[in-house]
């Protein structure tokens, strides 16, 4: 019979791929995901039965050390304390857009708003389904070119039991107006492609190889191509008052701020993340 500080100790020692105190975190989550087994249990060296049915750790730690993601090895994630089936279809869920979520909650918390929400470039559907189920008195609707990544985001409101009106579209060439939806929004949100190709070479292998690049990239020569697109769906489909908020490239918080006061929003801000990085811009319609 083996313990559960003693296979803790055999996985941290096979993984090598990351550095220590994240090869500690993968494991607790192999743990806890295959075996049930939390922090507690490898601190006071539960016993594990032999009739335990076990995961091939061989090829778990093979598939680890080749960068492949731990979210992708046991098919999802926590965003936002809901969990989230992921694929190679989506980008994984980052903290910082739980920030861009908080942001939107925050302004649309009052029940009598009743605000129409749409999300532009929806993923896994993350923003969409947590706004629907921390926001009820909200109408959401949820765009994405991806027909593999619709039906991730589709399951995920399914399992999560969110209302929300899901719907292919590129928001670069935008086949408007739908059926089902309003012909002009009060929040428009989205965390687009936005880092550079020229930014590959500093980004982990567990992102580059393993991620949706369509979902990440963006051309050097046209960087806010996403958010061009974005500000000027919002010009004719945000109402009066209404507001914009998108994740950004830290790196072009100015240039990104532009691009929406060029357009006549007003109250145009660059919103800093928690590691005090320029991370959202947030803009009001005319």
């Amino acid at each position: 019979m083996t313990s559960a500080r003693q296979l803790y100790k055999q996985l941290t020692q096979r993984i090598d791929a990351y550095p220590p105190k994240e090869t500690q975190a993968i494991t607790f989550m192999l743990l806890e995901h295959y075996l049930r087994l939390r922090n507690v249990d490898v601190l006071v060296d539960r016993p594990i039965p032999d009739s335990q049915v076990q995961p091939d750790w061989d090829n778990i730690v093979a598939r680890l050390n080749r960068n492949e993601p731990i979210q992708h090895i046991i098919g999802s994630t926590e965003f936002c304390g809901l969990t989230f089936q992921v694929s190679a279809s989506v980008l994984i869920p980052r903290p910082e857009t739980e920030e861009l979520v908080r942001l939107v909650t925050r302004d649309y918390a009052e029940p009598e708003d009743k605000p129409s929400i749409l999300d532009i470039g929806t993923g896994s559907g993350c923003i969409a389904i947590v706004l629907a189920r921390f926001l009820p008195h909200a109408t959401v609707h949820a765009w994405d070119v991806s027909d593999e990544a619709l039906s991730v985001a589709r399951e995920n409101a399914r399992q999560l039991m969110a209302d929300v009106h899901f719907d292919k579209q590129d928001m670069l060439n935008v086949s408007f107006p739908l059926p089902d939806a309003p012909q002009k929004f009060d929040c428009i949100v989205s965390n687009p492609p936005y880092v550079t190709y020229s930014e590959a070479d500093h980004m982990r292998p567990n992102v580059l190889r393993f991620e949706p690049h369509e979902a990440l990239f963006v051309e050097d020569s046209d960087p806010l191509l996403f958010y061009k697109a974005i500000a000027d769906f919002g010009r004719h489909h945000l109402k009066e008052g209404g507001r914009c908020y998108v994740e950004i490239n830290e790196h072009f918080g100015p240039e990104t701020s532009k691009v929406f006061e060029e357009r006549n929003y007003q109250n145009v801000e660059i919103l800093k993340d928690i590691h005090g990085k320029n991370r959202f811009v947030r803009a009001v319609g005319e």
